[in-house]
Parts: C-alpha cells; structure tokens; sequence
C-alpha cells in the first residue's frame, strides 16, 4: 500500500526578494511533499523522519527521489518541537524547519530543467549546499553536463557547482574539459516582475540570457568553468594541457595556464599560456617574457594540417578572467564539504 505524508514544518529559511536561478534549489522555503512505498516514519526524539521505497520529497518545483530519504528538523526560532502526529494523520505544524535532507540508494533530483545524479545526497539548509557521493556522479543542464569520481557540490545562492576528482564538464558538439577539480558559475535569471533585488542578490555583470520560451527564463546556463590541476583541452586534432584553465561555453574559448603543453601527432610545443578555440579546434601557444617557448617539430608527422600554435581563426576570447580558487578551508586547500 502507497503511504503519503505531507510535511509542512519546512515552511521556515524562506529568501524574500532573492531573485535569481531556481537550479537544484531546496533552501527557498515552503512545505514538502514526502511519499513512500513502504511508509513514512516519524522519529520524535531523534527528530526526524524516514521515508522508505520509491521515496519522493518535492518542495517548490524540485524532485528528489531516492530508495530512503531522511529529513532531519528542529524548532523553528520562537517555536516548540512538534508533537507526534496520529497514525494515518497528516503531519503538519508550523513550528519546526528541516535543516537537513538526506537521500541515498539510486538518487535523481531534478527539476523541470536540471538533473542530478549520484549514489547518495546530503541538502544542508543553513550552508545552502548539496553534495553528491557514490559512482556515476553528475550535473546535467540545458547546455552543459558535469561528471565527477569523488563529489559534486551544488551551491545554490552562490550559483556555483564544484566537481572534484576526475571532474569532466561536456558542452555541446562534444566540447569537453577535464580537471582535478571544476568550479562551474552560472548565469543568473532575470528578476521576476515585481521582484525585489537584495544586497545577496547582486545585479548580473552583463545580460542574461533570452528565454528559451516568452515568459519562462532558463536556468543553468553556465557562465564559465575554472579548471585546477591536469586541465586536458581536448580537440579534433589537439591536446592541450596545464595546471589550470578557464572555459566560456559562450565563446568556445579555453585559457590554459601553467606548465602548457600542445600535442599534435608527434609535435608538441610547450609554454606558460595556450588559447583554445573550441568552435574551430585551434590551439595557440601565446609567447610570455621571460618564459621561452619552446617545440619539437616532426616534419615528417602524418598528420596534416595546421601545427600547432598557429593563430585561431575565432581571435581572443570574450574574457579571460584569472582563475580564481575553489571555496578554501583553513588549510588553504579547496575545502570539501562533507555535511
């Protein structure tokens, strides 16, 4: 027997007049929708609650499906715990907020636009972050995809996701950059009518993009993806690698920064920077004083066509932003967060 519960006690961390992209976004306020297979559990002293089989949570426009999910919550500021509802009653109480969502076996959250994908999901409502664990990990918007072997961070309100380990984004036409770790920033939406923008909500640098359809904005169109450490910049006919890189999905422009090295065949030319033209496959080793450039050039190399370093046919790209780090913990490093 299908058992369902409805759970109004995450009606509390609502952003009034935060106006940007939805993406994966749970930290908006409002009641969730819980439904399980094998029936919904409410843990009063551990204050929490165990949704088994098939077990779906929807709040505000986002999915997050998974074999169990566990909502943990806590009295709202003011409030009192909630009481235990009656067997077969509907949970509901305005005094209390989950803090905490939990998903695990086969997770997929999703939205009408954004898909994600991983064994299992930790949502922390006060940090605004999701982290994905476990194999096949991945972020899929409209026109990007990301994939990662050790984790995937969604940062709403900052608009940014982390992939780390073995991280790889895909673009269109078969576009791809691979890393250590990929930072991912997307554009934000439009402001709805009658919006109002606050101090965490800055104004967009340049426009955002035209609505897919009249009325309705896309989300999770990705602005830039910085890249740290064994960036590879794959074309038709080059490799080109370095310590760090970033990448315009709207130009098709790679910058590679570091230790660079552009491999054709059996040539290979090695420098501080290379500009990738991803459109045209052209790679171009950009010459820096006091750093030498220097080659290995096979005449009698099979392959054909442009040598490496040669000028890209689609010029600079739009920007070309020094990499900046990934969010950093006390140690300096990229700080994984483990909820």
């Amino acid at each position: 027997m299908r058992a369902r519960g409805y759970l109004a006690l995450a009606a509390a961390l609502a952003l009034p007049g935060l106006a940007m992209a939805q993406g994966l976004d749970l930290t908006r306020g409002g009641p969730v929708d819980v439904t399980a297979e094998d029936g919904i559990e409410w843990h009063q002293q551990q204050q929490m609650v165990v949704a088994r089989r098939n077990a779906r949570a929807v709040r505000d426009g986002v999915t997050v499906e998974a074999d169990r999910l566990i909502a943990r919550y806590r009295p709202r500021a003011g409030g009192t715990p909630a009481p235990a509802p009656a067997p077969g009653s509907e949970a509901t109480t305005g005094a209390s907020e989950i803090w905490r969502l939990e998903a695990e076996g086969n997770v997929r959250i999703t939205t009408a636009t954004d898909r994600a994908e991983g064994d299992r999901a930790v949502y922390d409502m006060d940090q605004a972050v999701m982290v994905l664990t476990g194999r096949n990990l991945s972020l899929t918007t409209p026109d990007n995809r990301l994939t990662a072997r050790d984790s995937l961070e969604y940062w709403p309100r900052r608009r940014m996701a982390v992939a780390r380990g073995g991280a790889v984004a895909e673009g269109q036409e078969a576009r791809r950059i691979r890393a250590d770790t990929l930072v991912g920033f997307f554009l934000e939406d439009p402001p709805q009518p009658g919006g109002v923008r606050t101090a965490s909500a800055p104004a967009p640098a340049r426009p955002p993009p035209q609505p897919g359809q009249p009325g309705q904005p896309e989300t999770g169109r990705l602005d830039r993806v910085e890249a740290y450490g064994n960036v590879e910049v794959r074309t038709a006919t080059e490799v080109v690698r370095g310590n760090r890189g970033v990448y315009s999905p709207a130009t098709s422009m790679a910058r590679v920064l570091d230790n660079v090295r552009i491999t054709r065949g059996q040539n290979q030319l090695q420098g501080t920077e290379a500009i990738v033209n991803l459109a045209t496959g052209v790679a171009r080793l950009i010459s820096v004083p006091g750093a030498p450039v220097q080659g290995l050039i096979v005449p009698q190399s099979e392959e054909g066509g442009t040598q490496p370093g040669s000028q890209p046919s689609g010029g600079q790209p739009r920007t070309q932003p020094s990499p900046t780090p990934p969010p950093q913990g006390r140690s300096g490093r990229p700080a994984e967060r483990r909820p």
